[in-house]
């Protein structure tokens, strides 16, 4: 797993419990998903098709600094999918898992189409 992006936990990020708000990890993780099946794919027409279980294992408060990391799982014929794990930067304790995200290519009317890739010709380092 390569951890892409990281994020300063500030006071809109935060829940009634001053930890950080599900919510806003989540729209995080979906872009940075997003932008990483754009890559792989090499278009920008991707939509997020599915998001398995989610597992929130620890929180984090205001000042934290979380980096978000994708692994690369499988391709299909109009697929990409990537596991997930968020952690904190400085203890490195993991604050989410996400074991499938699936993202689609659609054409102009939203209806999935093949999008040409395969395993030999992804680039992994994207």
């Amino acid at each position: 797993m390569k951890f892409y992006s990281r994020k300063l936990i500030k006071p809109e990020n935060l829940n009634a419990r001053n930890t950080l708000f599900g919510g806003a990890l989540l729209r995080w993780i979906d872009e940075e998903a997003g932008i990483y099946a754009m890559t792989k794919l090499d278009t920008k027409h991707v939509v997020t098709k599915y998001i398995s279980e989610i597992d929130f294992i620890n929180s984090a408060s205001q000042g934290d600094v979380i980096e978000i990391g994708l692994g690369f799982k499988k391709v299909g014929r109009t697929s990409i999918s990537f596991s997930c794990e968020v952690r904190n930067v400085f203890s490195k304790q993991t604050i989410i898992k996400i074991d499938n995200i699936v993202f689609v290519r659609v054409d102009e009317n939203g209806k999935p189409v093949s999008h040409g890739k395969n395993l030999e010709n992804i680039q992994l380092s994207k």
